[in-house]
């Protein structure tokens, strides 16, 4: 039986996807954001064939080269080809980007949900603390726990998630309030089924497709944010090719040399403005409204 109705689920979710891509590809904004991220991602896979020189290789006869002259992109104060860190620093992006994610999304839906359905001294305890959280700015506050647990890559991407999960929850947390008074959740309550099992059960898969939008969304301010604590020298550390870092060792030359700047501020913005393009695509393709009409 369960065989069989997953043979019957598995082509309606395939259709669902399909669609959704279908109606991401017909808006040129949202095409330009699902480009983007599959060159990025493209990038990352396959960087060290798409690199034209070793990133960390040092060559301190070619220093502060203009694009051109086989450097893509010209080389930084000790001699490396930009473009080829600019591509291996897709990597660290993409990384930045999955760790935050997968870290976010969960804490975020787990807390959200829990507090719109229990409801009482729960809610309100697990809300004040998502409030301690949004009073702050999120690169004020990443600076904070950057701070106290060291500069690092990988401290920097455990900053960003601690201040990224509360607009996650308060979107789970409305979603659940709407959906926890619903015939079927009161249905499901009359079988006697656990507050556990409807959560998870019940009101998570409805808060789902919200919680991916927001996830998308924030994916802009994640990088930002990233880029900031690697300007700062609080992210990934030298010789590590992390675009804000890049921007950070460029910066006492870039009234001479442009290029040490303006390529990696380029790719920073591209990438950010290709996630919120994306979000936005992808709140329109869920509306039910939309689905609807399709």
């Amino acid at each position: 039986m369960t065989a069989h109705a997953e043979k019957i689920r598995l082509p309606a979710s395939v259709n669902a996807m399909k669609n959704i891509v279908l109606f991401l590809l017909r808006s040129p904004t949202s095409t330009f954001g699902l480009a983007v991220l599959g060159i990025l991602v493209l990038a990352a896979v396959f960087a060290p064939l798409i690199a034209t020189h070793d990133p960390y290789m040092q060559d301190l006869t070619n220093v502060l080269k203009a694009p051109g002259n086989g450097h893509l992109f010209g080389t930084d104060e000790l001699g490396r080809d930009i473009f080829s860190r600019l591509v291996f620093g897709a990597r660290i992006t993409l990384t930045i980007i999955f760790l935050v994610s997968i870290v976010v999304g969960p804490i975020g839906l787990v807390i959200g949900t829990a507090s719109g359905y229990l409801g009482g001294k729960f809610d309100t305890v697990m809300m004040r603390i998502t409030d301690i959280f949004l009073s702050f700015p999120s690169l004020i506050l990443s600076l904070a726990f950057v701070a106290a647990l060291g500069p690092s890559l990988n401290n920097a991407i455990i900053a960003i998630a601690l201040t990224s999960w509360p607009p996650i929850a308060r979107l789970a947390r409305a979603e659940a309030l709407t959906f926890r008074n619903a015939d079927y959740i009161a249905a499901a309550r009359l079988q006697g089924a656990s507050p556990v099992r409807i959560i998870v059960k019940s009101i998570m898969p409805m808060c789902l497709p919200s919680v991916l939008i927001r996830l998308t969304l924030n994916m802009a301010t994640v990088i930002l944010t990233a880029a900031g604590l690697g300007f700062l020298g609080l992210g990934a550390q030298p010789p590590l090719p992390e675009w804000g870092a890049m921007i950070a060792t460029g910066r006492r030359y870039m009234l001479d040399n442009w290029w040490l700047v303006t390529f990696p501020g380029i790719s920073i913005l591209t990438v950010s403005l290709a996630f919120n393009l994306l979000g936005d695509g992808l709140r329109d393709a869920l509306d039910p409204k939309q689905m609807n009409r399709r």
